[in-house]
C-alpha cells in the first residue's frame, strides 16, 4: 500500500477508522489499548506529582461577614431568565 511508506497524521488515521466496521473498530481498540496502558505506565513515574491543596487557605484573614457578602454577590442574579 502506498500510505505505508510514510508517517500518517492523526486526521488520516481517524478518516481510515471511519471506514472500518464496528467489529473491526472494537478489535482496533483491543489492540491499541494495551499499548497505551504500557506507555502510560512507563511514563507516569516521570510525571510531576500533584501538589496538595490541603491548608491552601491557612493564614488568610477572611472573616465570616466577608464570605457572606461574597456569596450574596455571586448569587444575586441566579437564576437568570435569559437561558
Amino acid at each position: 500500500m502506498a500510505f505505508m511508506d510514510r508517517a500518517m497524521t492523526l486526521e488520516e488515521i481517524l478518516n481510515l477508522t471511519e471506514t472500518l466496521s464496528l467489529p473491526d473498530k472494537v478489535r482496533l481498540l483491543e489492540q491499541v489499548a494495551p499499548q497505551i496502558t504500557k506507555e502510560l505506565n512507563t511514563t507516569s513515574p516521570t510525571m510531576t506529582p500533584r501538589k496538595s491543596l490541603m491548608g491552601i487557605w491557612r493564614g488568610l484573614d477572611t472573616i465570616e461577614a466577608e464570605l457572606v457578602e461574597a456569596r450574596r454577590e455571586m448569587w444575586t442574579n441566579f437564576p437568570r431568565r435569559g437561558f
